[in-house]
């Protein structure tokens, strides 16, 4: 019975639910049935000493630190490839330079190379069931990750060398509601940490001691409950080029912060918010709520004002995003068809619009990837949350470019991935955006992937598995690329990283 329970275990683990499904099958017929009872009454004793030594190892499991042991893989190992495809051949994308915010930090700078695909490493670390949602780096090159589990929201410092967290500051616990999870956060332009929390304040955390030793402490705490009245939250923050603190409510309040004053300033737009905020050199701040897209500026004394308001028809799932010749772009859906929409930034005119996907199967709540004069957009039609993609389901697939060219749309490519909910990350230097992206399997094992395309053709140069089953899905977390070239994502279990072989 031992080298038959044995052997069930190992084909399971190679091949996934499938091999359930057959053995119980194969119990339908009663030889085998009866056979296997009767081996069963024997083997009573093994069956006690082996549930007693997963018992243990179950127990040493848990005891054991955050980041010392890789995120367990499901079943399924040997059902489907580890890598397709080929190593990228880099190309620069052609974009007009992307100026830095000087009250952002260092480490935001997005025109890095990531991954080639040259015989890539996967590498994971295991946080529990902590789901890091944000990642962000400092100019130090240390990884501050925004973090969650039933115990509530965290900021974790990790080591980008050992995956290992080095320092954890505990953030007030939610409130259930996932539109105020609390997932705001930025780097400022001394590394630290401003975050939103659950209970309306904002808190400034520094990342690294007087020494320059890893450390999560609070510097400043700006209490905007005054402000945002009770059953509301804060859903976006963004520094504007002045160094304000610029801040959004869920029911459509925005406002600022002074720093050096602490000096709070706040409009009510009268409209709903449930994306970011994006900012410009010109001192602008663009704002999408669930009716419009929206221009705003502050006054000498921080009072956010209104330039101009564009509504839009349908709903928006995305950020505002800039792209070259002045342009803003948003998602949105009309009569069932999901579309990108350009916006002039100097007047809030309406340039053009165009749909992407098939009527009734597109939806995008991942942010728009920037690629100078265009974005890319990922469906996520079908995906409601990590359950639906369970046992091999994906959602309905889609990753297509959208250009700003001569004042008209043009669809530039589209591709078959399936991205269920994390968006594409764009590397300019390689010519290259990353996505994580599952394989339908009619066996029943839920396959993820880190997949490289081609910004000019969509062409897909390759993919690496990066594990299997519920806890290597992302739900909405973003891919981020490392300053030695690699990619991070965080997932419902902990942190993934993928790098070329040295």
């Amino acid at each position: 019975m031992v080298w038959l329970v044995a052997a069930l275990v190992l084909l399971w683990v190679a091949w996934g639910p499938a091999v359930l499904v057959v053995a119980a099958a194969a119990l339908c017929v009663p030889r085998i049935r009866w056979w296997v009872q009767d081996q069963a009454r024997v083997s009573r004793r093994v069956v006690a000493w082996s549930t007693g030594a997963v018992a243990v190892l179950v127990a040493v499991v848990v005891v054991v630190p955050d980041g010392r042991l890789p995120i367990p893989p499901a079943p399924g190992a040997w059902a489907g490839p580890a890598y397709v495809g080929r190593p990228a051949l880099p190309h620069a994308v052609v974009a007009a330079e992307v100026p830095q915010n000087p009250h952002r930090s260092a480490g935001a700078a997005v025109a890095r190379p990531g991954p080639l695909g040259l015989q890539p490493e996967v590498e994971t670390s295991w946080f529990g069931l902590q789901h890091c949602s944000r990642l962000e780096l400092t100019s130090t090159e240390v990884l501050v990750a925004l973090c969650a589990d039933r115990s509530g929201p965290s900021l974790r410092l990790v080591d980008p060398d050992t995956l290992r967290p080095t320092a954890s500051h505990d953030l007030p616990a939610g409130s259930g509601d996932d539109a105020c999870a609390g997932d705001a956060l930025y780097l400022d332009s001394a590394d630290r940490a401003v975050v939103a929390t659950t209970d309306r304040r904002v808190q400034a955390v520094r990342t690294a001691s007087a020494q320059g030793e890893p450390e999560l402490a609070t510097d400043t705490t700006w209490d905007l409950r005054p402000y945002v009245p009770y059953g509301d939250c804060l859903v976006a923050l963004a520094p504007d080029w002045a160094g304000r603190t610029w801040w959004a409510s869920r029911q459509g309040l925005v406002g600022t912060i002074a720093h050096d004053t602490g000096e709070v300033r706040v409009i009510d737009l009268g409209e709903d918010v449930r994306r970011g905020l994006t900012t410009d050199e010109g001192g602008a701040v663009y704002v999408v709520t669930d009716e419009s897209l929206q221009r705003l500026s502050a006054g000498p004394d921080g009072m956010p004002t209104v330039a101009w308001r564009t509504a839009y028809d349908g709903t928006s799932g995305s950020a505002p995003v800039l792209v070259d010749g002045g342009a803003v772009a948003i998602t949105d859906t009309v009569d069932s068809r999901l579309g990108v929409l350009f916006v002039a930034r100097d007047g809030g005119r309406a340039i053009c619009r165009q749909p992407v996907f098939e009527k009734g199967e597109g939806a995008s709540e991942s942010p728009l990837a920037p690629l100078g004069g265009g974005v890319v957009v990922t469906n996520n039609h079908d995906y409601s949350s990590p359950r639906s993609t369970m046992l091999g389901f994906t959602s309905s697939p889609g990753i297509a470019r959208v250009d700003l060219v001569d004042g008209a749309c043009v669809e530039r490519w589209t591709s078959d991935a399936v991205s269920p909910s994390s968006g594409v990350t764009p590397s300019w230097p390689n010519g290259l955006v990353y996505a994580w992206t599952k394989r339908p399997a009619l066996s029943g094992v839920s396959a993820w992937y880190l997949t490289a395309l081609d910004t000019d053709s969509g062409r897909s140069w390759w993919s690496v598995r990066t594990g299997t089953g519920l806890l290597a899905g992302s739900d909405h977390s973003e891919i981020t690329i490392g300053p030695d070239g690699s990619a991070w994502l965080g997932t419902l279990a902990g942190l993934v990283r993928v790098t070329d072989r040295s």
